[in-house]
């Protein structure tokens, strides 16, 4: 299927634009069932779905079941059961004067047109995930699959039409030339998930209308085992993660920073689990292959640069784009392995103690995610303070992605903007502060608010309050009760005069 032209576009756009400002998409019926019919597009087209993947990647049925189905699916049916408590009006604190007699709420709104941008690895799961965010949120939206996945991308343009609005939610198909003429316009949000050269285009567009973005990216994910490690299960753990999707994952371990003092036994341990999880045969049916010729390539370049020793795989096919799960050790940190995002099943082996480890680490842009293995509660701790990234799974690896109701998402070059749950539904929301004018019978309470201007009247305003903490920031008294005395004193006063003036009109009884 050929890209959509200018004038398809612009007539997805209009469409969406329209719905949009009609207001459609605000109606909870509505999201509702958008969500429930992108539950059923799925469920009535999981063979499609599964076929298209394998056409795509060489993906086996059971890692695409697992991730592209069954977690938007699963998705799907919490943001159902969740959708009035996470897209409901917020209370700030009542103990504040206005809030509490003003009423004030936050409302969550949709931010508008969504342009969401899915990418090729998991070409299913990083579309609509994004997209049940959207919907809940009440965006309308122009859904961009990633036409480096065709069989995927020709099957999204076919069933979303079937199933969803066609007017509020459109689904285009681009490559890069489509891609700027689209990034020219404006959005309420723009979701992309890919690489961080592209990410820098995309972010540099939506700067042009001020736009705000979620960038998905990825960056140089470490895997770090101390000796204090269950080696064996570090191992199992690593290679399993290794060897799903031939590692063309965001959060896939991009190297292993070890501790000299196991280092044989864990690489030793790693070749046993590639051994198992490869069967028998040259080729596993079962294996992932690279998704084309050019990154097979990009791969394959930068297996011949480097300097270390393969010690396991290394076998790859270029006619079918089999390249088998391969360790290299004996590496330098300047060595062309660890210099990029490998994005494929190569895994560099360096020898690291934690400080190393920590200082490598540090050194190269915040990783999307972080994978500690060791068993010290100090280990771990230094882990959280002296580094940063994206999320922390602590002796395994990508299950912080799949935490119930919790945030996912980048720091620095990995990217920014969080989502899953309800931090999803935030990410396409503007938030919107909303409070009503004091009482008129607590206009003499305020009345030092209006001109002319004294010391009297703002010393009304703005009591002396006195902290409990000296000027180094040391604690010095409980300041906290005379805080708390300024404040009921108001209250009362304007209590007083509300009822003073109740009674004056024959209200008392309504006080």
């Amino acid at each position: 299927m050929g890209f959509s032209s200018v004038a398809e576009f612009d007539e997805a756009y209009a469409s969406v634009q329209n719905v949009f400002a009609k207001g459609t998409t605000t109606s909870k019926r509505w999201r509702r069932q958008q969500l429930k019919r992108a539950w059923w597009m799925i469920e009535d087209n999981k063979d499609r779905i599964s076929s298209a993947l394998y056409t795509d990647l060489h993906r086996h049925r059971q890692e695409s079941f697992l991730s592209d189905i069954a977690m938007v699916q699963a998705d799907i049916l919490r943001t159902l059961e969740k959708l009035d408590e996470w897209t409901g009006d917020e209370k700030p604190t009542r103990r504040d004067l206005f809030n509490f007699f003003g009423g004030t709420v936050i409302r969550k709104e949709p931010k508008g047109i969504a342009l969401i941008i899915g990418a090729w690895n998991f070409p299913i799961l990083l579309l609509l995930q994004p997209m049940v965010a959207a919907i809940a949120a009440g965006c309308t939206m122009i859904l961009k699959p990633s036409d480096m996945a065709p069989a995927t991308q020709d099957l999204l343009l076919d069933i979303i039409p079937q199933y969803l609005d066609r007017d509020a939610i459109r689904c285009i198909s681009a490559g890069p030339q489509e891609m700027q003429y689209i990034l020219e316009r404006r959005y309420g949000h723009i979701f992309y998930t890919g690489s961080a050269s592209v990410g820098k285009i995309v972010h540099a567009a939506a700067a042009k209308h001020l736009t705000p973005t979620t960038l998905e990216l990825g960056g140089l994910v470490p895997a770090i085992v101390t000796a204090t490690a269950d080696i064996e299960l570090s191992a199992k753990h690593v290679a399993a993660t290794k060897f799903t999707n031939a590692g063309q994952i965001c959060l896939n371990v991009n190297h292993v920073l070890v501790d000299p003092s196991v280092k044989e036994a864990f690489i030793t341990s790693l070749i046993k689990h590639f051994a198992t999880f490869m069967g028998s045969k040259p080729q596993a049916e079962h294996y992932t292959h690279i998704i084309n010729i050019r990154n097979f390539d990009r791969l394959d370049t930068l297996l011949k640069q480097t300097k270390g020793q393969i010690v396991y795989g290394g076998s790859r096919n270029r006619e079918t784009l089999f390249f088998a799960p391969t360790i290299v050790t004996n590496l330098d940190a300047d060595d062309a392995l660890l210099q990029t995002e490998l994005f494929g099943p190569i895994l560099p082996i360096l020898e690291s103690t934690l400080d190393q480890a920590i200082t490598f680490t540090r050194q190269t842009e915040t990783p999307l995610a972080i994978y500690a293995f060791m068993q010290s509660t100090s280990e771990k701790e230094r882990i959280l303070t002296e580094t940063q990234s994206g999320g922390v799974t602590f002796n395994d690896c990508t299950l912080h992605v799949i935490a119930k109701d919790a945030p996912f998402g980048g720091s620095g070059g990995s990217g920014h903007g969080y989502y899953h749950g309800p931090y999803g539904i935030r990410e396409f929301s503007d938030l919107r502060t909303v409070t009503n004018a004091l009482p008129a019978w607590m206009e003499g309470v305020m009345a030092a608010r209006y001109p002319p201007y004294s010391d009297v009247k703002l010393g009304k305003l703005v009591p002396v309050v006195k902290p409990g903490f000296d000027r180094e920031g040391n604690d010095v008294s409980n300041g906290g009760w005379k805080r708390w005395i300024v404040g009921l004193g108001v209250l009362g006063e304007a209590w007083y005069l509300g009822c003073l003036c109740c009674d004056l009109r024959g209200w008392t009884s309504s006080c």
